[in-house]
C-alpha cells in the first residue's frame, strides 16, 4: 500500500531469478501513489504479471488471500509468499527447487535484515531433538535443508497444502496471519524445512525485545503504531485461545500488558486491554480506528 517503489524493486528482484516463478499476483491494497500503474508499465518480465487492485485496504492477510486464490485459480502448483519489501536473491527460487518437489512439506527462504546481517526474525529450528531459535546463520544446523517451525514470508506453498489448510484468514488484517496460517499447516500434519541457499533480503525492526513466558517466546517492539500494536495484541489473544483455550488468552493478554508497560509506559494499557477483549470475543476484521 502506497509503496510503489517497493513493490516495482520486489517485481524486478523475482525477474532476476535465475529460475523465475511462471506468475507474479501481486495484491495492491487501494494505492493512491500510482502503484498499480507502476507496476503494469514493466516489460520484458520472464512471467505473466497481474496486480490485483484491492477495493479497499484489507491488510497483508486480506491481500495474501485474495493473491492466493487468483494463483491457485491459475492451476498453479505452489504460491511463494512474499512481503513487497522481501526481496529474493537471484538464486533463491532455485534453490528451493533444487532437490525433488514434496507437496506435504512446505519449503521456505530464510530472511536476512540487510542492515544487521542477522535474521529478520528469529527462526525456529531443530538441532536433534530439542527445538531453538537461531538469530542467525551460525546459529543454524549444518546441511543445507533444515528442520523448522511456523514460517510464513519466504514460504513455498502448495495447492495440496491450500486444498487440505484452506483459504488465510484474511479478518486478521495483519500481524497474525503469519502465525495462524502456519499453525494450521502443522496441525494439518505437515511440517516445514529452511533451505540455507534460498535467501530473502528482508528489513525487520529495529527495537524488539525478547522475553520467555511460560516457556514460549514474547517479541514486543518498543513505540510500535497503535494500529499495529492494536492489531498485533488482539490476534495473538484469539490465537491462542484457539489454541490453548481461555488460559492460554488469558495469560497472553497479561503478558502483552505487562510487556508494553515496561517498554512504553503504562499510557498504552487502554489500548491493550481493547485489543485483547476484542481478541477474546473474536472480533476480527479491520480496526474501527484504524
Amino acid at each position: 500500500m502506497n509503496r510503489s517503489a517497493t513493490a516495482v524493486a520486489c517485481v524486478r528482484a523475482l525477474a532476476a531469478q535465475t529460475l523465475p516463478p511462471a506468475l507474479v499476483v501481486v495484491a495492491d491494497n487501494a494505492s493512491e501513489d500510482g502503484t498499480v500503474a507502476d507496476l503494469q508499465s514493466l516489460d520484458s518480465l520472464p512471467f505473466e504479471l497481474i496486480t490485483i487492485a484491492m477495493p479497499e485496504n484489507l491488510g497483508n492477510a486480506g491481500g495474501i488471500r485474495e493473491a492466493m486464490e487468483v494463483a491457485f485459480s491459475r492451476e498453479m502448483d505452489a504460491v511463494w509468499i512474499l512481503d513487497d519489501d522481501s526481496w529474493p536473491r537471484p538464486k533463491a527460487l532455485a534453490a528451493l527447487l533444487a532437490t525433488p518437489w514434496n507437496p506435504e512439506v512446505v519449503r521456505h527462504a530464510i530472511q536476512i535484515d540487510p542492515t544487521t546481517k542477522r535474521f529478520t526474525w528469529p527462526m525456529l529450528t531443530c538441532d536433534g531433538a530439542k527445538w531453538r531459535l537461531a538469530f542467525d546463520e551460525s546459529e543454524l544446523p549444518d546441511g543445507n535443508i533444515i528442520p523448522s517451525k511456523s514460517s510464513w514470508t519466504g514460504a513455498l506453498v502448495s495447492k495440496r497444502v491450500r486444498d487440505r489448510v484452506g483459504s488465510v484468514n484474511g479478518d486478521l488484517f495483519i500481524r497474525g496471519e503469519d502465525e495462524e496460517y502456519p499453525w494450521r499447516i502443522e496441525e494439518a500434519g505437515f511440517r516445514f524445512e529452511a533451505f540455507r541457499e534460498a535467501v530473502l533480503d528482508h528489513p525487520g525492526s529495529k527495537d524488539v525485545l525478547h522475553w520467555q513466558v511460560f516457556g514460549k517466546n514474547l517479541f514486543v517492539e518498543r513505540g510500535l503504531a497503535d494500529w499495529k500494536l492494536f492489531y498485533k495484541v488482539r490476534n495473538m489473544v484469539w490465537l491462542k485461545r484457539q489454541q490453548n483455550g481461555n488460559f492460554g488468552a488469558i495469560a497472553m493478554a497479561l503478558a502483552y500488558a505487562l510487556a508494553v508497560s515496561f517498554v512504553d509506559g503504562c499510557g498504552r494499557l487502554p489500548l491493550v486491554w481493547s485489543a485483547a477483549r476484542k481478541g477474546w470475543v473474536g472480533e476480527l476484521g479491520k480496526w474501527e480506528f484504524h
